[in-house]
């Protein structure tokens, strides 16, 4: 690779956790403590964020809103979003360890990847506390990222390209047309467009589909293709310029990038 300098993946659901399960419980918890039902899907629509921010747009939903004044007799305020996120950290950290499995094909990608000069960054919604619990069972399983990125880093979360723009930084590289962002979530497509970069959505192993590895195996071809589909066309109306179902099917894309920049083509 010539053009192509680097590849700055998201972590769960994209790198780790298929299905990006492991906050998706959390939630729920968290907001039943406070007297407050919400729904997985309902957890999943800011999935991408900081958690905290990803906590107050939970509350503004109206139906939670609605919930939350029917419980408490006032509409959450910034306060309650500081008491759900200190309850929703200390759960998050006790179980992060638990989805910290590398994705199928992760470790062949980076491999194929870094064999052809591409530095590998990444970047994650989680604090660097939660981190701590995932990074070393990643690297027992052969990935290590070049740079890590996580919330709290910098000053806004995603869809902000700020944390994208500090692993650039950290890795040397520009401009940010010669690296491409990988992620399972909107915000982080959002992300990577933001930069200028190369944004590429992870349909079926992430956010948008929504399902383990052993879930995604057991449902019909119907059933699979009509989820998928719907995955794609979220990542797709986000602005991806190209949708994978896993990291395991990113190598092509790369190739294909690096032809189009060697047109003269950017993002």
């Amino acid at each position: 690779m010539g053009h192509v300098k680097a590849a700055i993946f998201d972590w769960a659901g994209t790198l780790v956790d298929y299905g990006s399960l492991a906050p998706m419980g959390v939630f729920v918890e968290t907001f039943a403590q406070f007297g407050v039902a919400i729904t997985i899907d309902e957890a999943r629509g800011p999935m991408g964020m900081a958690k905290r921010p990803h906590i107050l747009a939970l509350t503004q939903l109206p139906r939670v809103a609605d919930a939350w004044k029917a419980a408490h007799g006032r509409l959450p305020t910034e306060a309650d979003v500081d008491a759900l996120y200190e309850v929703f950290v200390p759960k998050n950290v006790e179980v992060a360890a638990d989805y910290a499995d590398l994705i199928p094909g992760v470790t062949q990608t980076v491999a194929a990847l870094r064999a052809d000069g591409l530095k590998i960054g990444s970047s994650t919604g989680y604090t660097r506390e939660i981190m701590a619990r995932i990074l070393p069972k990643a690297s027992a399983q052969g990935f290590t990222p070049d740079s890590l990125v996580c919330t709290g880093d910098t000053p806004d979360g995603r869809p902000s390209p700020l944390m994208f723009f500090k692993g650039l930084i950290e890795m040397n590289v520009w401009p940010a047309w010669a690296a491409i962002k990988i992620d399972d979530t909107t915000v982080g497509v959002a992300e990577g467009l933001n930069a200028g970069a190369w944004a590429v959505g992870v349909a079926v192993s992430g956010n948008c589909f929504g399902l383990s590895l052993r879930d995604t195996q057991a449902l019909s071809s119907v059933d699979y293709e009509a989820r998928r589909a719907k995955a794609r066309a979220t990542l797709l109306a986000a602005g991806a310029h190209y949708v994978i179902d896993s990291v395991a099917d990113l190598p092509p894309v790369v190739a294909e990038i690096e032809g189009r920049l060697a047109r003269g083509e950017r993002p």
